[in-house]
């Protein structure tokens, strides 16, 4: 029974890549940036291999003589791009050649009218902005004339705002479908995203009833473990990133807190295949919001988890530690940064104190856990097994 269990820290990026200056990311350095708050504290990630690996080591020269357990490298992405969608969807094994649509200027007038006539609803704001602030800024309006908020950001997505008293959340969802139909061809933004909000002015607060719609994928390590009658666990928002295709389970979470007690059940359980886990947090309430501290004591309450999460491998299972794209809060851009990502393995069977360098792709990922589970890849990325597991 070979179990994978593999963990994404959305948005823990670890330095710049050669092409940062060409999205306005010079000088990121999520990690890096976080490491200098009082608040951060991980050692178990640093015996795991952490602050060994390429580009980070050189931050911390107090480390190059101490052992660690685990093998670790640094991930390049091929992919154009440095948002969510495009970092998952590289990890498990595709290479997106040309960027989601952005709109910093917001939708064009076709697909606002669209939208509008296909909802019976207006719409207002239509432009990039804080998901905090925007409900702030226009939740009034939007509560005076049932209008629907709709807005963007830096990342190709269009997300829906509206009162839960107001818009039934399911009613939203069937908007956010209508807006997946009409955002196609040229169009085709990454995620739509349903915003559910409750409360009354100023003091809004958004629920944990967000939905994503993403575009399917083509075929990626999912779809080629769940052909051979593996098992594909989902936790957090990975089901919705992939549009459900290879998942065999599914489970939402509220937060990291919620999402490292989904994962300790699953290591519970008796199954083969992979179990992939997402850790937004990190990003969506820390990194957009530049709040270095709180990015910092929520990175040390995972390192805090860990040892649980270890002692809950079993003799064959693998836990895999990736990012899918940075997310520097001491810059002033509140928006993902085109950086590297770590690499962070362990288990019985894994080789101890090993660098792996740079790798080109986060497809390596991918390419490393089809040929672990004995399955002949058919997606990007170049396999590392013979260099990360004993006796190989």
């Amino acid at each position: 029974m070979k179990r994978i269990f593999l963990v994404v820290l959305d948005s823990l990026g670890i330095g710049e890549l050669p092409d940062a200056s060409s999205y306005g990311d010079e000088g990121s350095n999520t990690l890096l940036a976080v490491s200098k708050s009082n608040q951060f504290h991980m050692p178990n990630m640093e015996r795991l291999g952490l602050f060994h690996m390429d580009g980070i080591k050189d931050y911390f020269p107090q480390l190059h003589d101490k052992p660690f357990e685990g093998v670790v490298a640094r991930l390049a992405e091929s992919s154009k791009g440095k948002d969510t969608t495009t970092g998952h969807w590289e990890i498990a094994g595709i290479i997106s050649e040309k960027p989601f649509p952005t709109y910093p200027n917001g939708f064009p007038d076709s697909i606002i009218k669209e939208f509008e006539k296909r909802t019976g609803r207006k719409v207002i704001c239509n432009r990039p902005y804080s998901g905090t602030e925007v409900i702030k800024d226009y939740g009034q309006e939007h509560e005076k004339t049932g209008d629907l908020i709709v807005y963007t950001s830096a990342d190709s997505v269009f997300q829906v705002a509206a009162h839960e008293e107001l818009v039934p959340v399911e009613e939203l969802y069937r908007y956010c479908e209508i807006a997946r139909e009409i955002l196609s061809g040229e169009h085709s933004v990454g995620r739509v995203i349903a915003r559910p909000f409750i409360g009354e002015y100023p003091n809004y607060t958004r629920t944990s009833n967000r939905h994503d719609y993403s575009l399917a994928p083509g075929k990626t390590m999912l779809d080629q473990i769940s052909e051979q009658g593996l098992e594909v666990l989902a936790v957090g928002k990975i089901n919705d990133i992939f549009a459900g295709r290879g998942i065999t389970d599914t489970v939402r979470t509220l937060n990291n807190e919620e999402g490292i007690e989904k994962l300790m059940e699953r290591l519970e359980q008796d199954f083969s295949g992979l179990c992939f886990v997402n850790l937004v947090d990190f990003d969506m309430i820390y990194g957009h919001r530049n709040d270095v501290d709180g990015y910092a004591k929520a990175l040390s309450y995972f390192d805090s988890q860990l040892p649980r999460i270890l002692e809950g491998l079993r003799e064959d299972d693998i836990l895999m530690i990736t990012a899918d794209h940075g997310c520097d809060p001491s810059t002033p851009s509140t928006d993902h940064s085109r950086e590297y990502v770590p690499f962070v393995a362990y288990g019985s069977k894994i080789k101890s104190g090993v660098n792996l360098g740079t790798r080109k792709s986060f497809g390596d990922i991918a390419a490393t856990i089809l040929e672990t589970l004995d399955i002949p890849s058919e997606i990007a990325g170049d396999s590392f097994y013979s260099e990360m597991v004993k006796g190989s």
